[in-house]
């Protein structure tokens, strides 16, 4: 692994953590969760099934990626942590919003 993708993964893993964080936090102030798969999830299994949606989401990433050239693996985990980056700035927006 490269060092822009060994960043990329790091930043998987902390948007990935303040997706779920701020997603919970969220739904105790009042919020709802827009994502419709994820709101299904929410409320049939709560956080544990939150965390085995997200665990799915990189489990796939991961068998994608050895299927890639070396050069284009960087793609996997920026195609990750783009939608849950923005799902963290939009979070924290909102809950400040809030409160």
């Amino acid at each position: 692994m490269d060092g822009l993708e060994t960043i990329l993964w790091l930043v998987v893993a902390v948007s990935l953590v303040g997706d779920v964080v701020t997603t919970f936090v969220g739904l105790q102030l009042g919020l709802a969760e827009s994502n419709p798969v994820a709101r299904g999830v929410i409320d049939n299994w709560g956080l544990l099934g939150m965390l085995a949606l997200k665990a799915g989401a990189v489990a796939v990433a991961l068998v994608c990626r050895t299927v890639l050239e070396r050069t284009y693996r960087p793609i996997i985990p920026a195609a990750l942590a783009l939608p849950w980056v923005t799902a963290v700035v939009l979070n924290v927006y909102l809950i400040s919003s809030v409160l």
